[in-house]
């Protein structure tokens, strides 16, 4: 597994659990509020929880970006240093 894959697959469960969905359910670029219904407070746990696992601090202006799970993965690799 590639290290983009890797991080994918761990962004994937920590939105899953917080969108309370199984993974393989959270496509790539579905979006999370027209998709799964989710509010402010569940974008704020999702980079809670995220910020969390990486130590890594990403401003909440950056939740408007983070709508899709690829969109996710590009603004915590900007913030992380990932070079994947």
């Amino acid at each position: 597994m590639s290290e983009h894959d890797q991080h994918m697959a761990e962004l994937r469960e920590i939105v899953a659990e917080v969108l309370e969905v199984e993974p393989e359910e959270v496509a790539d670029t579905a979006d999370f509020v027209e998709e799964y219904e989710a509010d402010s407070l569940r974008a704020i746990e999702i980079l809670a929880r995220i910020e969390k696992k990486y130590k890594v601090e990403i401003p909440q202006a950056e939740l408007n970006e983070m709508r899709s799970l690829k969109a996710v993965h590009e603004v915590v690799a900007r913030y992380a240093g990932w070079q994947d």
